[in-house]
């Protein structure tokens, strides 16, 4: 077996240089990298929110682990700005099936005995409630970034602020309105106003 040509995981590692927001002026740069390890502490949290607060039976575990990998075919295709992925129907549906064959291409980069465990984890069922949660939490990451940016006084950031917060609004998700409510003002703040306190 020439085992050197399982570059699943050498190749995941490089989502490092692949930078977002590439059209926009960041004052802290992000890859998709540090973008996809958020997503998957939202992620779980609004599965734990489910679980726990909701009493609705959900793996958060199962969660973050597809919110991980949830942006790896851009290793591939790169992150492509916004308004060009969402400019026409056509456009996004092209879009999509480069991601679907990137995912493939990932998946042969595997040892046979993986790759149906992490088929399900790169080509999720898009109507399950967990990838759901995903795409949620996907938002949510976006928002926080667009909050840390203007927080941090760039303007730049203002309306696509605004625009994920309406996003995130109309999903009229209860996860995501609980985090929002009790979860999200935090972000806003300087690290000497955080409360660390202990009850």
């Amino acid at each position: 077996m020439n085992s050197s040509k399982y570059s699943f995981f050498a190749l995941i590692s490089r989502m490092k240089y692949i930078t977002r927001w590439t059209l926009m002026r960041n004052i802290t740069p992000e890859n998709i990298s540090e973008h996809s390890h958020m997503v998957a502490v939202i992620a779980h949290a609004l599965a734990v929110i489910r679980r726990d607060i909701y009493k609705i039976d959900i793996d958060p575990n199962a969660v973050a682990a597809m919110a991980i990998y949830h942006d790896s075919s851009e290793i591939f295709t790169g992150d492509l700005p916004t308004p060009i992925k969402y400019f026409d129907p056509e456009i996004m549906g092209s879009y999509k099936k480069v991601e679907a064959v990137a995912s493939e291409k990932l998946l042969t980069a595997l040892p046979n005995e993986l790759r149906f465990e992490y088929s399900k984890i790169l080509s999720p069922d898009q109507s399950s409630r967990e990838y759901n949660l995903v795409k949620a939490a996907d938002k949510l990451a976006a928002y926080i970034k667009c909050v840390e940016e203007c927080v941090s006084g760039n303007p730049e950031f203002k309306q696509a602020a605004k625009q994920c917060r309406e996003k995130l609004e109309a999903l009229n998700c209860a996860e995501v309105d609980y985090f929002l409510k009790h979860l999200m003002p935090a972000f806003e703040l300087t690290l000497d106003e955080l409360d660390f306190s202990i009850d």
